[in-house]
Parts: structure tokens; sequence; C-alpha cells
């Protein structure tokens, strides 16, 4: 297996979801593109994908935005890692994550998909819940709102200021999770607990 990190930017495709909270993953990755300073190419695993190194010298790493809808993401994200030869733990998947605040990231290897039909299809893909996630939070419905109508839609005004701050925070937990590893990414990202 190949050393490569492959790095998923959850979200729906089509520019009238773009904007969701749910897209907030491939918002992340067009940060990391940027930084990149390259541009994303189609891929025939379905997905759209830019190849580069994190940094001068840095570890290789493949940006990639599914084409298909979130509920399928695990097709795209298994053909890439096959393609590309990585390893499920060379996997990394960007998401929204409701059960966190907004503009709170968190960092974990494995566990469970939290009702998140993304994560779940990809676990199957993979045959494995051992990949890595970086979980973007986007905060809980309001009210009675339905979870599923809270995430397909756009931040709200006071969360937009404050979204650029997120994606660049998030970007940043992907890039040390690569360079430097779980442990010390969940370190400098998760708010200390009060004693």
């Amino acid at each position: 297996m190949t050393d490569t990190w492959l790095i998923v930017g959850l979200g729906n495709p089509g520019p009238e979801y773009s904007h969701n909270r749910h897209n907030v993953g491939q918002m992340v990755l067009d940060e990391l593109a940027s930084r990149a300073g390259g541009g994303f190419k189609s891929h025939k695993a379905r997905a759209q994908v830019l190849e580069g190194r994190l940094g001068i010298g840095g570890p290789r790493i493949v940006l990639a935005k599914p084409l298909s809808y979130m509920n399928v993401s695990g097709g795209p994200v298994s053909a890439l890692a096959q393609f590309y030869g990585i390893d499920p733990a060379h996997v990394i998947a960007v998401h929204d994550e409701i059960d966190i605040p907004f503009d709170t990231v968190k960092l974990k290897l494995g566990g469970g998909e939290g009702g998140h039909n993304g994560l779940r299809d990809i676990s199957k893909a993979l045959a494995t819940k051992d990949y890595l996630r970086v979980r973007v939070g986007v905060g809980r419905p309001p009210g009675r709102m339905d979870t599923a109508d809270f995430v397909l839609r756009d931040f709200s005004a006071p969360e937009k200021k404050d979204l650029p701050f997120l994606i660049d925070t998030a970007a940043d937990a992907v890039e040390v999770l690569v360079k430097d590893g779980l442990a010390a990414a969940q370190q400098k990202f998760h708010p200390a607990k009060a004693p």
C-alpha cells in the first residue's frame, strides 16, 4: 500500500447544494485545493480530484469531492482508494456534524456514524469503520426542525460571518492530522475540558 492520503469532502453535487450545511466538507476541500494551488479534475470514479503534496516535500495527497449524492458516497470513495492503492487508515472523510456546536472541529478514527448516511455508506463500501473523520460542527436543528431539512439549508447570516474561520480551522486540522497524526491533531483542535 502507498503512503498517499485520500482526503474526501462529503456533500451533494450541484450549485443548489453548494452552500448547504451538508456541504461544509466540500467547502473545506476547496480551501485545501486553494492552498495546494491546483484545481479539481474529473476522475472516472465519479469524483473530482486534485493530486498534490501537503507543503513542499510533504506527504502525497489526493483531494476528492464525490459527484454522487451524500448518501451514496461510498462507491466513489472505495473506487478512489482502490485506484490509488490507499489503505482505509489513510482515508480522511471531512463532513458536517450536528452533534457538535457550530464553529467546532473534532477528529476521530473509526467509531459509529451517528446517523450520518454518507459515513454509513463509506463504512459499508470500505468494509471497515477504521478510517479518519474530520467532523465540522454545524450545530443542532432549532426546535423540532427535521435534521434532513436543517442540513440541506444554507448557514444563517451570523454563521456565514464565522464560516470562513471554521473552514480554515478544519483545513488546518486536516493538515496537522496528515503531518503529525491523530493524537497531535486532537490535542491542538479539541477544546480543553473545563476542570
